[in-house]
């Protein structure tokens, strides 16, 4: 299987994209939401609403509260499907709408729905083993931010702030690798799970340095949506979803493979 998935996706040529391609699709994904701006912002209000309520139910226990805002970014793409449909939409001439997001999600097929599962457990496992580390290393409660920043960022002793960010890259910069265009090729294209993955490693070995930009900014606009009371994440979460797509369809070439529809 790993071998006909390596064939598959050798049928994905890599373009070339200079160092500062990234701020396009930035601009290219700004221009798509105030296009079609109902179903971005209906994206980013469930997102926010989800946040506000991660808060809510973690308010006095930060030690969880810290690993579910990163593993929260680790599924973000998922949460973009919808999106990526409105993208391609607008840069087919239609008209897309809310059903266009929504029709993203076909029942009969299953490829979607398995690598959302994969991130969700990535996203699972991360906030287990952050929660796992700062309840066993700080020896005493984490459960608000001035604690976290205490106990654990300017902890007396050892480098557990280290350790944690250490592990969360660790697990971070596979899972982004993995689904940097991952979602949109399979919306996009008739592609195995598996093929599209490695389509998306390829993408980042070919380009490490705009790709690392992308991960930046990726981060830094979701940490400022976030900082915002998550009200930010209304508009961040829909823009960076479309800008996403921009970066696939840049970055991909898929001329004269089957779409699909």
């Amino acid at each position: 299987m790993t071998q006909q998935a390596v064939a598959e996706s050798r049928s994905y040529a890599v373009r070339r994209i200079p160092m500062l391609r990234p701020l396009g699709w930035l601009a290219r994904g700004w221009a798509d939401l105030m296009a079609c701006p109902v179903p971005g912002l209906l994206h980013g209000l469930a997102a926010a609403l989800w946040g506000a309520l991660i808060v809510v139910l973690a308010a006095d226990r930060f030690w969880l509260l810290a690993g579910a805002f990163t593993g929260f970014l680790l599924v973000a793409p998922v949460v973009a499907t919808g999106l990526y449909a409105i993208s391609r939409a607008l840069e087919r001439g239609e008209q897309p709408g809310l059903g266009t997001a929504l029709r993203a999600w076909k029942p009969d097929d299953h490829r979607l729905v398995v690598f959302g599962l994969l991130l969700a457990l990535a996203g699972t496992g991360w906030v287990l083993t952050s929660a796992a580390l700062i309840w066993t290393q700080t020896g005493a409660a984490v459960r608000t931010p001035v604690d976290f920043l205490r106990l654990v960022v300017l902890a007396p002793s050892g480098a557990l702030f280290e350790t944690w960010m250490a592990l969360g890259a660790v697990l971070a910069a596979p899972v982004f690798a993995s689904s940097v265009v991952t979602l949109p090729l399979l919306l996009d294209r008739q592609i195995g799970v598996l093929a599209a993955v490695f389509v998306s490693w390829k993408t980042v070995l070919t380009h490490p340095a705009p790709m690392a930009l992308w991960a930046f900014l990726l981060l830094a606009l979701s940490g400022l949506g976030m900082l915002s009371v998550m009200v930010g994440l209304v508009v961040v979460v829909p823009w960076l979803a479309h800008a996403s797509w921009h970066a696939y369809r840049d970055l991909v070439d898929t001329s004269g493979l089957a779409e699909r529809n």
